[in-house]
Parts: C-alpha cells; sequence; structure tokens
C-alpha cells in the first residue's frame, strides 16, 4: 500500500482554484476604469484573500474532516451566534446589515460561511439519520425532516430579516439537494415543491393585484425584493441592460483587458462576469464557462467514487451551492434569470465569500485525500 501524504493537494481540484484566481484578478484590474476611486485596492485585496485562503485550506486539512464533523453543532451555534449579532453590530451597506466591520481588514459576512455550516451540519444529521433508520418509516422521515427544517429555519430567517434573499435561496438550495441524494421518499419533495409553487402564486397574485395591498401584507422591504426580482422578466433594469451591451458587444475576442466601454454597478461581485466577456469576449467565456463546468464534475465524480456517505453529502452540498451561484450569476447577466445578489464561486471579489469556497474546498481535499489512500 502506497503511502499518501496527508496534505497532498489532488491537482485535478487545485490548478482550476489557481485558474479561477488568476481570471479573478486579471478581471478586477481591467475593470479598474469603472469602479469608483475607493476601490483602487480590490486586485492587491484579492491576492491577500486568496493567499488567506489557501492557508484556509491547509488550517483544515490539518484538523480534519472527522473533527469538524463532529464539531458541527457548536460550529452551528457560532453562526447563529454571529447572525444574531449582526442587529447589534452589523455594518449597513446598501440598506443591508449583512457584514461586521473589522479594522484594518475590511467587513466579515457571517452568511457566507453559514452555508459552509449548513452543509456539515446536515451532512452529519443525514449520515447519523440513515444509520440509525436503514428502513424509515414514514413517520421517522417526516419527524426528521421537521428537525432539519428547523435547522436550516432558524439561520433563513435570520438572514432574510438582513436582508439577503440570495443567501437564504442558497441554504434552501443546499438542503433540497442533500436530502434528494439521502434516500428520502421522493413524495416528500413533491409535497415541498407544490407548497413552494402555492407559495409563489399566492405572494405574485398579491403583487400583481394591488401592489399597496402587498406592501400592508408583506411590508415595503420585500416588495422592493420582488420587484427587482421582476426586472429580469422583461430586461428592464440600469444593470441588466448595460450588461446585456456589454457582452453583446464584445464580440469573438472582446474588447481588452483595459477597454470597459459600458458603466455598471457592482462589476466587481454581482456582474463580474459581464466584466470578463466584456474583455475577452465569446472565446474567453467558453474558455471560462468549460473550466468551470470541469471543475464541477471532477467534484462530482469524486462524490461518486468516495465510500463515505457523510463525504458524499458534503460534496453534494457544495456542489449544489456551487453549481447554483454559477448558473444564476452567470444566467442574470443575460437577463435569463432574475437579478438576485449572487456572486460567481471563486471570481467575483469578496473577503468572505472566497474565504468560505476555500473551506470547502479544504473539506474536499480531505475527502480526496482519503479517497486516495483507499484506493491506494
Amino acid at each position: 500500500m502506497k503511502n499518501v501524504s496527508k496534505y497532498k493537494l489532488d491537482k485535478s481540484i487545485l490548478l482550476p482554484i489557481l485558474l479561477f484566481g488568476l481570471i479573478s484578478i486579471i478581471t478586477l484590474y481591467g475593470a479598474d476604469s469603472i469602479l469608483p476611486s475607493t476601490m483602487d485596492h480590490l486586485v492587491r485585496n484579492q491576492i491577500i484573500w486568496y493567499i488567506a485562503g489557501f492557508i484556509v485550506i491547509y488550517l483544515v486539512m490539518t484538523v480534519g474532516n472527522n473533527y469538524i464533523y463532529r464539531m458541527s453543532w457548536l460550529l452551528y451555534v457560532i453562526g447563529i451566534l454571529s447572525l444574531i449579532g449582526l442587529f447589534f453590530f452589523g455594518k449597513t451597506i446598501n440598506d443591508a446589515t449583512c457584514w461586521y466591520e473589522i479594522k484594518g481588514v475590511g467587513t466579515i459576512q457571517p452568511s457566507e460561511f453559514m452555508k459552509i455550516i449548513l452543509i456539515i451540519v446536515n451532512a452529519s444529521m443525514i449520515s447519523k439519520f440513515n444509520d440509525e433508520f436503514p428502513n424509515p418509516s414514514l413517520r421517522e422521515e417526516f419527524m426528521f425532516l421537521i428537525k432539519i427544517g428547523i435547522v436550516v429555519l432558524i439561520p433563513s430567517v435570520l438572514t432574510f430579516m438582513q436582508p439577503d434573499t440570495g443567501v437564504v435561496l442558497i441554504y434552501l438550495l443546499i438542503t433540497f439537494v442533500m436530502l434528494f441524494i439521502s434516500g428520502i421518499r421522493y413524495r416528500w419533495f413533491l409535497i415541498v415543491i407544490g407548497l413552494v409553487f402555492l407559495l409563489i402564486v399566492f405572494v405574485l397574485g398579491v403583487y400583481f393585484i394591488s401592489q399597496d395591498l402587498f406592501i400592508k401584507i408583506f411590508g415595503t422591504s420585500f416588495f422592493l425584493r420582488v420587484d427587482r426580482l421582476l426586472d429580469w422578466s422583461n430586461q428592464s433594469g440600469f444593470q441588466l441592460e448595460n450588461s446585456l451591451s456589454a457582452i453583446g458587444s464584445a464580440g469573438l475576442i472582446g474588447h481588452g483587458l483595459t477597454t470597459n466601454p459600458i458603466y455598471f454597478p457592482e462589476a466587481q461581485t454581482d456582474f463580474i462576469f459581464a466584466v470578463y466577456a466584456s474583455h475577452f469576449g465569446f472565446i474567453g467565456s467558453v474558455i471560462l464557462l468549460s473550466l468551470l463546468a470541469m471543475f464541477d464534475i471532477r467534484l462530482i465524480t469524486l462524490a461518486l467514487k468516495t465510500n463515505k456517505l457523510i463525504n458524499k453529502y458534503v460534496i453534494a452540498g457544495i456542489v449544489g451551492m456551487l453549481l447554483y451561484q454559477q448558473i444564476q450569476n452567470i444566467g442574470m447577466t443575460f437577463g435569463l434569470l432574475p437579478i438576485t445578489g449572487i456572486t460567481l464561486p471563486f471570481i467575483s471579489y469578496g473577503g468572505s465569500s472566497l474565504l468560505s469556497y476555500m473551506l470547502a474546498m479544504g473539506l474536499i481535499f480531505n475527502i480526496s485525500n482519503e479517497q486516495m489512500r483507499y484506493t491506494n
């Protein structure tokens, strides 16, 4: 049996992460001319965050996944307390109180880390349930779903109140994907989908019948969020219109790295794909999309090969999170999906989001190493 180092990094996973980092830094550098003068430090910061991210990977690999799984509930409590603390100590930016401000460091967004914590907690709960009830009854499944629903509902409500609807959607999607592959009876998913559909019909019905009534029932904040989501259906809105113009005018090879003919807000985060497409055109966009697809497929392949069920659930949650954010972020820049403020993993600027993805990659590298030891 070969001796595989505990800290060996799977090159098929490491290489795409390095390329994502390079693409992110180059795109941020090229976007400088359309960013406010107060954001002239983004490239430097992103490099620092990437370095910090690899330190996070090293720490996760040092600790090991088994220890992290055992500490899942402590992590959950810390995550919940950090979300509650925002209501007292949070920094408000663009009418949202989602961040803590740390002098000399920047801002930290707890909900980004809560995504990874939920993946760990969900995986632990599902794995324990399957061990205790190999052939569960309907009642046993129902009680388990109630428990996991409460676990997800608490951070969802706290995050929704910040308000950050986009991250709440990620919480729910992560849970849906992990439960879907867990062996739970599919009838539960049909019931949930049906209830969600009825709720959406009700909300949109009130919105279109009487906006005044909608505001009385749901409040102004929720009205503005729904109104923003519906902008995509008629391709209206300043950001979307300029994003489409930037992408559409780029042609095959783009305008070049430092040429930004069209301005739109949040170019460094929500609309970074539009900036990249404007710089490198159709060919560059196909290269990035192919790289994202290969990376996702590699993670799915790892999930299929790993032997521990808890590891399969963790990978499923991570892949579900990444796929949703990739599709949502890129789709909204084309007007194909609602604008929800979802960032593009590993590419968009942001310390909290990048560190949370690198935390997830630390878990992935540990699973990959475990699989390599088993195989060899």
